[in-house]
């Protein structure tokens, strides 16, 4: 696959201002945290999923089983549920340190009011 650079046209010339004009409600406040948690979590599972499957990718065929289509539909969802496994809990604390600096970052574009 080869990539092609992004023509300098087409990217933009300035970064657009952000305003902090709306007031944040702490419903909205505490939504916004659980999505962030989410997130960091679902993402920390993607991580150990494609590690996993690099990781199977160094090993070669199971002559037993024979391979085949449903092997490697079976391998891809065991590699889904051993990441999702992994990750439960205090997993690997990726989605700790990706919660943390949202949080933080979050925090910082609201005008740094309040605490992490």
């Amino acid at each position: 696959m080869d990539l092609k650079a992004v023509p300098n046209a087409a990217l933009p010339q300035q970064e657009l201002p952000v305003t902090n004009s709306l007031k944040v409600s702490p419903q909205s406040a505490e939504k916004e945290r659980v999505a962030i948690k989410k997130a960091a979590h679902e993402f920390e599972a993607m991580f150990v999923e494609m590690m996993m499957k690099s990781m199977r990718g160094t090993v070669g065929n199971d002559p037993l089983t024979g391979g085949g289509h449903g092997e490697e539909t079976f391998r891809s969802m065991l590699d889904q549920e051993y990441a999702q496994s992994a990750t439960r809990g205090q997993g690997l604390g990726i989605a700790t340190a990706i919660e943390r600096e949202l949080m933080r970052r979050n925090v910082a574009a609201k005008g740094g009011n309040g605490a992490d």
